[in-house]
Formats: structure tokens, C-alpha cells, sequence
């Protein structure tokens, strides 16, 4: 494993610690719950879902966590903003884990983070995401909340190379005149946390894992990535999902490890069903990645490490 010459900084969120070096600190996981077409969901406007089905899996992730010392955040996406208020406060009441707020709808994300200030959990809040379709509204309304903590999309929908997801955090991309780092300074953003913006295989999917190591060597923030996504929209591997479940499962899986390699700091893993498969093999590169900073620099990690807890 390495070590990177740029200072690395660690944010902490909700009481958990995201960033720094390889084996520094255990990789945080994000299993996303009423993501769309979620089959716990009756009604994705109202926020009706089966509750019993949700504590299950809020809690099998809650499980593998204590069980790995990996980190747990929960990924809530909505696509209204009484669902994402019920939502919200579910998740919230069953665990004391960091929550992302997610949605397509920029004003559904604001809805949300104004929901988690008014019941005091801004503290435990992270916006996703900041990026380059940020509306003018969108960004008014951070503005005025100055939340501390949100993802940074390095997505640039007309160069998917490194260079192109680079102008975006540091330059602008389409119409937004400056890039998402400065912009996050001037809305309060002070724990920012960068998404690698994960594109197709075939689309630039390479590219935006390469984008860790360079995000972590240039800037020294936290980063991660959705890597799943490129797996999961493979036309190959869908095809063979039909066939074979688990082959496709295991890649879905195996995606997570790649840019966990390159050095992320937390991955958003896709739907918080995979828990029980994500968990042991993100905590497995954390070893690894431990193991080597223990015994090459001379630092070893806290005891709630995967290499302190499993070994």
C-alpha cells in the first residue's frame, strides 16, 4: 500500500471519520434504502413503505458494521419531499448513523436538509450532492443554510476523461462559472467530500476510478465514489444476470474494492440489501491496506479497525 505526499484530511460526520490514508482510518459504506423501484416502497410520493421490511435491513447493516468496524451511512433517496421527510425521520429513529439526502430533484435535496435542521440532525446531514446542474435556487438556498457537509459530483458530462472531472471541481463546467471546490467555501461547505462521478464501462468508468488516487494526490479530501453503477449498467453482465445471479452479484461486489484500492474513503455500495456481501470485502481491503501501513510506516489504526477487530 502508499502513503500520499499531500497532507490527508479526515472529516468527521455524525461521529464518524471519513478521509485520510490507506488503513488510516476504516472505509465508510453507504447502502442506499427507497431508492427507486425499491420493492419496500407502496408509494414513493407519500413516503409508504413496509416498515418492518426497512428496520430489517437498516439493522442488518447496523450488524455487519458493528461486526467489521466499517462505518455505516445510510443512503436516502426520494422522490418527493413528504416521502423524504417520513424518511428521514424513520432512518433516523432506528439508527444514529450519518444519512445521505439524495434525490434527482435539487429542491426535494433542499426540502430534506431544511427537514434535518429543523429536528436538530444537520450534524448527521449529507447533501447529494453538489454539482454541475446546480440551480441557481439550489445554490440560494444552500447559501442560507450553510450546511457543512456535502458531496462534491466531479461529473462532467462533456469530458469524462481526468482532466475534464478536474475542471469541474476546479474550473466549472457548462453553466457553472467556477468550480465545485471554491463554490462549496463559499456555501459553508467546509467537509466536503468528493465523488469520483462514476460513468458507464465504455464511458469513462476507467477514468473516474483512476480519479480517486488523483483526487487524494491533488486535493487531499475524502473521496468515493457509486462504482457499482458501472457494473450494474454493463449491457454484458445484465445480460448474464439472467442466467447467473451471482456472477453478476459478485462483480457488483468486487467493484467496490477497485477504487477502495486506489485509495476511497467511502463507497457508495447501491441498495442496502448487498450489506451482508459489501461489508466483509471492504473490510478485507482495509486489512490489507492497514496491515501494510502498520508494518512499512510504523502506523497502525484505532481499535475499531477491521485490522484491530478481525484479526
Amino acid at each position: 500500500m502508499f502513503l500520499f505526499d499531500k497532507e490527508q484530511v479526515i472529516h468527521t460526520v455524525g461521529g464518524v471519520k471519513i478521509g485520510g490514508n490507506p488503513g488510516e482510518t476504516s472505509t465508510a459504506l453507504a447502502g442506499t434504502i427507497f431508492y427507486s423501484g425499491h420493492k419496500i416502497v407502496s408509494d414513493p410520493q407519500k413516503g409508504l413503505f413496509d416498515k418492518d421490511r426497512a428496520t430489517a435491513l437498516l439493522q442488518k447493516q447496523e450488524e455487519m458494521s458493528s461486526t467489521t468496524g466499517n462505518p455505516a451511512l445510510v443512503q436516502i433517496f426520494s422522490e418527493s419531499d413528504e416521502a423524504l421527510r417520513r424518511y428521514i425521520d424513520f432512518v433516523s429513529d432506528l439508527t444514529d448513523s450519518p444519512f445521505l439526502i439524495d434525490s434527482t430533484e435539487p429542491m426535494v435535496r433542499i426540502a430534506g436538509l431544511k427537514h434535518a435542521e429543523e429536528i436538530g440532525l444537520l450534524d448527521r446531514a449529507v447533501y447529494n450532492s453538489l454539482n454541475v446542474s446546480a440551480t441557481e435556487e439550489e445554490i440560494e438556498a444552500l447559501r442560507e443554510i450553510q450546511h457543512e457537509c456535502a458531496i462534491l459530483l466531479a461529473f462532467n458530462p462533456q469530458d469524462p476523461s481526468i482532466a475534464g472531472r478536474r475542471a469541474v471541481l476546479e474550473q466549472g463546467a457548462l453553466t457553472l462559472p467556477k468550480g465545485l471546490l471554491e463554490l462549496a467555501k463559499e456555501l459553508g461547505i467546509n467537509k466536503p467530500l468528493i465523488d469520483t462521478a462514476v460513468t458507464a464501462m465504455g464511458a469513462g468508468a476507467g477514468s473516474a476510478a483512476a480519479f480517486t488516487f488523483v483526487s487524494k494526490t491533488v486535493y487531499g479530501q475524502p473521496t468515493g465514489s457509486g462504482v457499482h453503477n458501472a457494473p450494474s449498467s454493463w449491457t454484458w453482465l445484465r445480460k448474464l444476470k439472467k442466467s447467473n445471479r451471482e456472477s453478476f452479484l459478485s462483480a457488483d461486489v468486487a467493484s467496490n474494492l477497485i477504487v477502495q484500492m486506489m485509495g476511497a474513503d467511502f463507497v457508495l455500495y447501491g441498495p442496502i440489501e448487498n450489506a451482508d456481501r459489501v461489508f466483509p470485502v471492504i473490510a478485507m481491503g482495509d486489512v490489507f491496506a492497514a496491515e501494510a501501513l502498520d508494518l512499512e510506516f510504523g502506523v497502525t489504526p484505532g481499535d475499531d479497525h477491521p485490522y484491530r477487530k478481525l484479526l
